[in-house]
């Protein structure tokens, strides 16, 4: 059972804990001006609860690391066997203090009767710490509990965040529930939009108004979401494309609000629509598995009102190659029109990796802008895609791997491939699964983790976006080094 804290407003004065965070900085939960990293390990143990889950801050300059989890005095509830916090997170500013703060995603927390409804816990960062400051947030379903709906089994409400910042400089979290039952079937799916620090909510399914296709059963709308600038994408990756169960979708929407009263939908797209490389949906593609979005800037004049998109689609065959997977890269425009640029798969021309049955190319991706001041180029725009079924050479099977390419123009131009042994300093051991988890710190680094290694490779690597293929990490957390605790489960199964 969950008890949630009540929302905090804009009206609230500032406290004097957090009256000194210095902002500027992406991940900086302490507000001294230096980046934090956030891992989490949501099969972690916490007092005496198998599989509770908790997320280590490792704080910039050396200052320790902090253990976030439900048994944290400023976080509501307390650690259950089996809850899974920080199956996902995301970071931002929510309450505009200029101290980082941690959207954290419990999708098997049970709630009232519901048997993993899901809950999202907002825990805020100041300079006396994460999670010490003022008491967290809980978004969780109920009459009392800011998301209206109704509790139910299997909801997994936070199996998927995204945090962005509108145009109008309002933060904006959204969360995916993909296991929400509809009057359409079950695990049809929703979407809830959180805007401001005032956390004003919205709710959007696939029978919202001007929102593409119609909900179905299995849909699963939210199972992922992205967000950049003024946009966030959402994917449907069990959404039925003519008889083609499973194909996939997506849907793209504007941080503003329309005269719905909720985030202007933009358009939608699977496969078959919108015309650039395998224009066929076919049965169990996962269109939309993963996204990943960057802001882009389209002239030196301008601010960077456009956004770019990487889809993920593991499922993909590529002839007998079944799930060899692939990713597509579109983009939003500032007036809300699809531009279609490329799709790529392993088999892309002057690709460094090789397409290979159950591969799932596009398993993850995220993307970055890492010049965002300029106009982007292939240089500036990257996006990093994990294909953790990759069988090594030696017959070592789902080592797994990850491919770094550009979000504009040729793939196999500037691609890079990073692989046990040749990259990513692990030995390559059957159920490796690199590529697996994957994130970014701004935009500045890649980071790859590594949550089923071997005890000794465990651990969380961070490359420079222009790294070459094989090159070497610029930084590793590992448990048992620097302040980190040895005790772990899957260290490095989200990365902030």
């Amino acid at each position: 059972m969950v008890v949630l804290a009540a929302a905090m407003g804009l009206s609230g004065a500032v406290s004097a804990a957090a009256a000194g965070c210095l902002g500027g900085v992406d991940a900086d939960f302490n507000g001294d001006g230096l980046r934090d990293t956030a891992i989490a390990d949501p099969e972690a143990t916490v007092s005496g609860q198998q599989r509770a889950g908790l997320i280590r801050v490792v704080l910039g300059g050396g200052k320790g690391v902090v253990e976030v989890s439900q048994d944290m005095p400023n976080v509501s509830d307390g650690a259950e066997a089996g809850d899974r916090f920080g199956f996902s997170f995301a970071v931002y500013d929510a309450d505009l203090d200029g101290c980082s703060d941690l959207a954290v995603g419990i999708p098997y927390e049970d709630v009232d009767t519901g048997e993993d409804a899901g809950l999202v816990h907002l825990v805020y960062g100041s300079t006396l710490g994460i999670g010490v400051g003022k008491k967290d947030v809980g978004f969780g379903q109920g009459a009392s509990r800011l998301l209206h709906e109704v509790p139910e089994n299997g909801d997994l409400v936070g199996y998927s965040v995204a945090t962005t910042v509108s145009a109008t400089g309002h933060p904006y979290l959204i969360i995916g529930t993909p296991g929400e039952d509809l009057p359409s079937g079950p695990d049809t799916g929703l979407v809830n939009a959180v805007q401001s620090a005032a956390l004003d909510v919205a709710t959007i399914t696939q029978d919202s108004p001007g929102v593409w296709e119609s909900a179905e059963a299995h849909d699963r709308f939210g199972f992922s979401v992205a967000a950049a600038g003024n946009w966030f994408t959402v994917g449907v990756p069990g959404e039925s494309i003519g008889l083609a169960r499973g194909a996939g979708a997506i849907s793209v929407f504007k941080t503003s609000i329309d005269i719905s009263g909720i985030p202007a939908p933009a358009w939608g797209s699977g496969q078959a629509r919108n015309g650039v490389g395998d224009s066929f949906a076919e049965a169990g593609d996962g269109y939309g598995t993963s996204v990943a979005m960057a802001a882009h800037r389209t002239t030196t004049t301008t601010p960077p009102g456009d956004a770019l998109i990487a889809v993920g689609v593991p499922g993909e065959d590529l002839g007998a190659l079944a799930d060899a997977g692939g990713i597509q890269i579109g983009q939003v425009t500032w007036d809300s029109r699809a531009v279609w640029h490329s799709w790529i798969t392993q088999d892309s021309a002057d690709m460094e990796a090789v397409a290979e049955t159950g591969d799932r190319f596009g398993q993850s991706v995220v993307a970055v802008n890492t010049s965002p001041t300029v106009v982007g180029t292939a240089a500036t725009m990257r996006v990093a895609a994990g294909a953790p079924g990759e069988d090594s050479g030696t017959g070592v099977t789902d080592v797994g791997g990850v491919g770094l390419l550009p979000l504009l123009g040729a793939p196999g131009a500037s691609d890079v491939w990073l692989e046990a042994g040749d990259g990513i300093p692990a030995e390559p051991a059957d159920h490796l699964l690199a590529g697996l988890n994957l994130g970014t710190t701004g935009s500045s680094a890649l980071l790859v983790g590594l949550p089923y290694a071997k005890t000794g490779d465990r651990a969380v690597h961070s490359y420079a976006w222009t790294t070459g293929s094989g090159g070497s990490p610029t930084q590793t957390w590992k448990p048992g080094q620097g302040g980190i605790p040895a005790d772990n489960v899957a260290f490095g199964t989200a990365i902030r």
